[in-house]
């Protein structure tokens, strides 16, 4: 939601509080002959019924709502509701003794004091607990629209990775390779022709979770990296390694292809030795991931725009991993480099 949708709320909720106070005191001073005081019920309100509100609803709508109701801790909320509610009383009281002096709140006795702080308090409780609801109903609002946000985004991506990840110039390359693989090596052929089915097989049903374990993923890697290696006869043209347990770690599908396709893509000298890099580190809860590739300079324009679009791949990496990831792409001398940080 909008900054400005969200002051919007805020006033609309004060403009109806004092429209209510507004009415409660027209009500209390109907029978009066000579008229209310207004200076005297402007102060009094203050101090009794605006301020207490006030500091209660922003201390609940900010402070309270993110240490305690986010996290679900109920029985802290409501311990420092009520504390919460007294301490907007007691600033409504040092407001009142402002306005009217320190006999005001003591002159009809203890019992009245008492009584006042307990009615202030219970307006602040009130408003507390307002303040709350109008947090709530903000937070949900936003992540039914970052929800719908993110199911959009994941359609357009699906789209654009349905037409990076069945690229007909890789298809045909990958099958005209595998036919001429026939006559010189059929167990190879037969080999390279399983890894495409089970590529296809990734593609069509895997893909459609919202998460899958990361050994699944770096299968379906390795398979593509497979058939990309059969269009060069050098051996060290690819190093791709991984480190770590990731027997726990799950992620987003296709997260990590659209790199490396571009990787394939743009990659110089196929007799290079490593012109292309995947390297994958897991550590606890993080992933490190790192897809370098060598081009020639006089690519560089071409490789910037490139590919599956690169905004597109940042947002949904915001959308997935909101405050969960780091990205860091780097152009330089000829080398090519995609640094993605993960936090699970």
């Amino acid at each position: 939601m909008k900054k400005t949708n969200k002051i919007i709320l805020n006033i609309a909720y004060w403009e109806a509080y004092f429209i209510f106070l507004f009415l409660l005191i027209l009500a209390a001073t109907q029978g009066f002959k000579t008229g209310p005081d207004i200076s005297y019920i402007l102060k009094l309100g203050i101090g009794v019924a605006v301020v207490p509100a006030m500091v209660s609803f922003y201390v609940h709508y900010g402070k309270l709502f993110d240490h305690f109701v986010k996290p679900k801790k109920y029985k802290e909320l409501i311990l420092f509701s009520l504390l919460t509610a007294l301490g907007s009383a007691a600033v409504g009281s040092v407001d009142i003794v402002l306005f009217f002096g320190t006999d005001f709140l003591t002159q009809a006795g203890g019992n009245s004091f008492i009584g006042s702080l307990i009615m202030m308090s219970g307006i602040a409780a009130f408003n507390g607990i307002m303040g709350i609801m109008l947090r709530g109903f903000i937070e949900r609002f936003e992540e039914r629209k970052k929800n719908e946000e993110l199911l959009e985004k994941n359609k357009e991506m699906e789209l654009a990775l349905v037409k990076s990840k069945l690229n007909p110039h890789f298809l045909f390359n990958t099958i005209n390779n595998i036919d001429v693989l026939i006559m010189k090596d059929p167990a190879d052929a037969s080999a390279y022709l399983n890894k495409l089915s089970e590529i296809l097989r990734f593609m069509l049903y895997d893909t459609n979770e919202e998460e899958i374990q990361l050994s699944k993923e770096i299968e379906y890697i390795e398979k593509y990296i497979g058939l990309q290696r059969l269009r060069t006869a050098n051996e060290d043209y690819v190093d791709f390694k991984v480190n770590g347990n990731i027997e726990d770690c799950k992620v987003a599908p296709m997260l990590f292809i659209p790199f490396i396709e571009n990787a394939f893509k743009h990659a110089g000298n196929k007799k290079a030795k490593h012109a292309i890099q995947v390297h994958m580190d897991v550590e606890k809860k993080e992933l490190l991931f790192q897809c370098t590739n060598k081009y020639e300079l006089d690519l560089q324009t071409e490789i910037k725009d490139s590919g599956l679009g690169n905004s597109l791949i940042k947002k949904r990496l915001e959308l997935i991993y909101p405050d969960q990831h780091e990205l860091k792409i780097t152009r330089e001398s000829g080398v090519y480099q995609v640094m993605l940080k993960l936090n699970f």
